[in-house]
């Protein structure tokens, strides 16, 4: 017995259900503003609940724009990105729209609104995502979206392209142990970040494979930001019993926590030898020099960007998922442990 498979959902059939014209139907889609909130909320639901998806042809006329949305702008670690998505764009004879969610995780309906009006190509979150609802209405038009450096768990259900998180983490921890160090502190990221997680994850097992306990007494949760790396500096190393070494989850706070060294008058690396995450440009600038994993954040934004425009492209490559390797790269702020006077 042959199934008979349903006919596809159209604008006018979606109009029809709505009680509304086949134009505002198309109003919503296209992100007009001339539609009353209740109106845009009952299209929006059927679209959602019929699964509809506007075809392919009806979007490839849209902007030549990508949109770049960051969790929050204004530091090294954003133009690094910026940079790639960029030269990316330029060589494709496209313009990149910048937005931030003013530290939220997700941009507020109105960021989304201005994009279903743009119909860029493409939509590239950076420490960042959609809500559901969100995902949804760039999916009904068709407009792809890839995150960077996602916040959340990786699944198969989205495009990301991230770095081996975990696995720069251990290489970390691993350093200072070779150079003799036992009592190593953290000052991670957000304690609901993946990426940060999965970084301290990485410092756990290294310390474990060493047969050394994990105390919690010298892990801390910062904000990838400066002012907590020095904050919590100053916390870890006014304790009894401090420690000689300290992996910061990234360069920031790995900068703060330099500047509570210096208020201290601990030495680097002579008193405490201190490893970064993220490797900018800065970090072989300060004094001393940073030893830090090097993420790939160029490489991780070029191929955001062509991934982006390749789902826009309507291809389907092999891999949507994909993890980049990290590489640690050793400077001037790690030393052999000192021996006890």
């Amino acid at each position: 017995m042959s199934t008979v498979e349903s006919p596809p959902m159209t604008i006018s059939k979606i109009a029809l259900a709505a009680g509304v014209s086949v134009p505002t139907v198309s109003k919503v889609l296209n992100g007009r503003a001339d539609v009353s909130p209740a109106t845009r909320a009952k299209v929006e639901a059927l679209i959602e609940e019929h699964g509809y998806r506007r075809r392919r042809a009806a979007v490839t006329k849209g902007s030549g724009m990508i949109d770049l949305v960051f969790h929050e702008l204004g530091n090294l670690w954003a133009l690094e990105i910026i940079r790639g998505v960029e030269r990316v764009a330029r060589e494709e004879g496209l313009a990149v729209v910048l937005a931030e969610c003013e530290g939220g995780t997700s941009p507020r309906q109105e960021w989304l609104d201005g994009v279903l009006a743009r119909r860029p190509k493409g939509v590239i979150m950076v420490f960042s995502d959609l809500d559901p609802s969100q995902r949804r209405q760039l999916e009904a038009r068709n407009i792809p979206c890839v995150v960077v450096d996602p916040t959340g768990e990786p699944t198969g259900d989205y495009p990301a392209i991230g770095s081996a998180n975990w696995s720069g983490g251990l290489a970390a921890t691993r350093h200072l142990l070779e150079l003799g160090h036992k009592r190593i502190g953290a000052i991670g990221g957000p304690e609901w970040v993946w990426c940060s997680r999965a970084r301290l994850d990485g410092f756990r097992a290294a310390l474990e494979h060493a047969g050394l306990q994990v105390d919690p007494e010298l892990i801390r949760y910062g904000d990838f930001h400066v002012e907590r790396g020095y904050e919590h500096g100053l916390s870890l190393l006014g304790l009894d019993d401090p420690p000689t070494a300290i992996f910061a989850g990234n360069d920031l706070q790995a900068l703060g926590l330099y500047k509570a060294a210096r208020e201290l008058g601990v030495r680097i690396p002579d008193d405490l030898s201190v490893v970064g995450y993220d490797d900018l440009s800065v970090a072989e600038w300060i004094g001393p020099a940073l030893t830090t994993v090097r993420q790939p954040l160029l490489e991780m934004s070029l191929q955001a960007t062509r991934l982006v425009l390749s789902l826009a492209r309507g291809e389907h490559p092999q891999s949507t998922r994909i993890d980049l390797a990290t590489t640690l790269i050793v400077r001037q702020s790690t030393a052999r442990v000192a021996s006890p006077s």
